[in-house]
């Protein structure tokens, strides 16, 4: 069933399928829940009309998928501008939260980049190319 553009599939239940939407929780659900007149426990299959519409109604309430993915990006945005800590630590692509960047926080930082010495594989290649160059020179 689709609801508000998003796909959500009939045999969940409610509680569940609920939280596909952008922004609704497992909190939320509950809320929504009680503001549209469902119940849990039914399967998306078994909503009636009136059920959906309640829901599509009750949904308007809530700031969900497109509008806040907006809210937080322009969030971000200022954080940026305003060159905060926590937008300065978004600009360098680092963890904004605190969490130890020494050993984890590959997520954030991207694929581990060697500095200072070098790694076997470049180490190799630079001897192949020493011995290719000294090789074709004695010729």
């Amino acid at each position: 069933m689709r609801i508000v553009g998003v796909e959500i599939p009939d045999n969940e239940r409610a509680q569940i399928g609920l939280t596909r939407f952008f922004g609704i929780g497992k909190t939320n659900v509950k809320t929504l829940a009680k503001a549209a007149g469902i119940n849990l426990d039914t399967r998306i299959k078994d909503l009636t009309r009136d059920d959906v519409a309640n829901l599509m109604k009750a949904l308007e309430t809530f700031k969900i998928e497109g509008d806040l993915k907006k809210e937080i990006r322009e969030n971000i945005d200022r954080l940026k501008a305003i060159r905060t800590y926590r937008g300065i630590r978004h600009i360098v692509s680092l963890p904004v939260h605190g969490q130890r960047t020494k050993t984890n926080s590959r997520t954030r930082k991207g694929k581990k980049k060697t500095v200072g010495s070098l790694t076997k594989e470049a180490w190799a290649k630079i001897e192949a190319q020493q011995k290719a160059a000294s090789g074709g020179s004695s010729k």
